[in-house]
Parts: C-alpha cells; sequence; structure tokens
C-alpha cells in the first residue's frame, strides 16, 4: 500500500517519520520543501506536487493547521482530490470540524475516492511514540482498510460514525483539554499568589484527585513557560474552540467560551504561536521573575 503524506508541521513530521521506519513506500509533500529532508533521507520519496502525490499512492494522509489549508490542498486546483486513483482512502487527520469534513466526503465521492475524518488527540510526544488516539468518522469499510495504517500512528482507532463523526468529537476532546488547562493556570496562579513554589504546587496537581495523563505531560510546560517545543499553539486552540462553539449552535457551552476568550487575550500578548500552556504568562510571570510576555 502507497502512503502519501500531506503536512510536515509540529504533529505531520513525527507522524510521518513513523510511516517511513515502518518500510511502508511514503510519498510526502509539503509547502516548505526543506521539512521534508529527513524524510527523504529515511528513504521517503517528495513529490512535487499534491496532485502529483495522490496519483502514486493508495492512501493520501494531511495533516494542515484548518479547514482552509485542507480544502486548498484537497479539492483546490491542483489538488489531491481531482488526482487520486480509483478507489483511494484520503484522510484528514487535522482539526477542521464536522461541516468542513462532511463537505469534503462528498467531494471525494464524485471524484471516485473515500474520505475520513480521523483527527487524533495527543501530544507531538505522542506522536512520535505513535501513541496516539485516532477518532474516525466515514465510511466503516474504508475505516478497515486504512485500519493498519492508522495502527502505526496510533495506540487507539476508535470509529464513531459517519463523516463529521471524528471531527465533532476531536472538538469535544479538545473543550476539556482546553478548559483543564485554564483550570491548571489559575490553580497555578492561586497558589502562588498565597506563597507555594510553583513546582510544589504542580506536584499536588499530580498527586491530587485531579491528576490526569494531560497534567502530567504538561508539566514542562507550565513550570518553565517559552522554554520547551511546542506541542500545541494557543492560536491553534483558539480556532478549534471556535469550531466548537459554531457546531453546538443553541446548545450553551460558557466554559468554553470564556476559555476561548482568554486563550485570544494570551494571542493578543504575544503568545500566539506559544503553546498554549503559555495562558500562564498572561496570569503570573515566569518563576524566575521574568515578566510575562
Amino acid at each position: 500500500m502507497n502512503i502519501g503524506f500531506i503536512g510536515l508541521g509540529h504533529m505531520g513530521l513525527p507522524m510521518a517519520g513513523r510511516l517511513a521506519a515502518s518500510g511502508a513506500p511514503l510519498t510526502v509533500w509539503n509547502r516548505t520543501a526543506g521539512k521534508a529532508a529527513p524524510l527523504v533521507a529515511a528513504g521517503a520519496t517528495l513529490a512535487e506536487s499534491p496532485a502529483g502525490l495522490a496519483a502514486a499512492c493508495d492512501v493520501v494522509i494531511t495533516m494542515l493547521a484548518d479547514a482552509a489549508a485542507v480544502r486548498s490542498v484537497l479539492a483546490g486546483d491542483g489538488g489531491v482530490l481531482a488526482a487520486c486513483r480509483d478507489g483511494a482512502v484520503v484522510m484528514d487527520m487535522s482539526t477542521i470540524g464536522p461541516r468542513a469534513a462532511r463537505d469534503l466526503a462528498a467531494e471525494a465521492a464524485r471524484h471516485g475516492s473515500s474520505f475520513l475524518d480521523v483527527p487524533v488527540s495527543g501530544s507531538t510526544a505522542l506522536a512520535a511514540t505513535g501513541t496516539l488516539t485516532a477518532l474516525a468518522g466515514g465510511s466503516p469499510g474504508a475505516f478497515e482498510r486504512v485500519r493498519p495504517v492508522l495502527a502505526e500512528l496510533s495506540q487507539r482507532q476508535l470509529y464513531l460514525g459517519p463523516s463529521g463523526s471524528g471531527a465533532a468529537m476531536k472538538l469535544a476532546v479538545n473543550i476539556i483539554i482546553a478548559a483543564t488547562n485554564q483550570s491548571v493556570a489559575e490553580a497555578l496562579a492561586l497558589a502562588e499568589e498565597s506563597g507555594i513554589d510553583r513546582a510544589r504546587a504542580y506536584e499536588t496537581l499530580t498527586a491530587s484527585a485531579v491528576a490526569s495523563p494531560f497534567i502530567s505531560y504538561k508539566r514542562e510546560a507550565f513550570l518553565h513557560p517559552g522554554e520547551g517545543p511546542v506541542s500545541f499553539t494557543t492560536a491553534l486552540m483558539k480556532k478549534d474552540l471556535e469550531l466548537a462553539m459554531e457546531v453546538a449552535g443553541q446548545v450553551p457551552l460558557p466554559v468554553t467560551a470564556a476559555a476561548r476568550d482568554f486563550l485570544g487575550t494570551a494571542c493578543e500578548a504575544g503568545l500566539a504561536d506559544a503553546d498554549f500552556a503559555s495562558v500562564i504568562q498572561v496570569l503570573r510571570p515566569a518563576p524566575e521573575g521574568q515578566p510575562s510576555q
């Protein structure tokens, strides 16, 4: 099975790296071609265009910033869908929302291919180890066909229903992540205001009833904001919450709205491209006494 991968950002590069390491025939494309260098060194082929990649592959994976970027690569001029092999499966693993996912599934069907929305839950560290969770919507038959590919990228592959289901579930998961992120930042700010060292406060959180995988793996991002790798940016999390509120329609999401607004405040403070744990820098300066950005 020839696999194509488009989008070599924070998440896409380690995911594509796992496919390259598996020995599967891999073709990659990225707007900035230089990012593909380590994959080419590992045996991947660099395509000249999304259409060129699609023509060579049975499965095409996209991992891009937003719905506009995915639509451009898949359905724009010289895009993937018009060039796909008959019966190919296109998987978008970005967070684009259910409406875009359903539109792209219909467009793929017109071109004789299948489209799955398969966003993932997990960090860049989990992407590197292949322990993400894949949330799939679309044809169950197409899902079973590509499940071996997903197994290289994820520890669990959850089929959730028709097109848009995976995209909707990812937004639901991110509501909880964003709310937890905001709560941790506020809890640490309160602890510090009360004279408790940030590291000691964080240790207490990890030993308490609120302990979770998220709290464990975000430790360094909260204790040393701005120093480590960016797992997910403030701007992207804000975008995801805006998508969630759009999908919710008349369903009130007050916690989501509050988290979205504070992420917006962090973006305005110059932290749009920082890890989204950087909301703590808006509440409190770094422990070393450096001013908030």
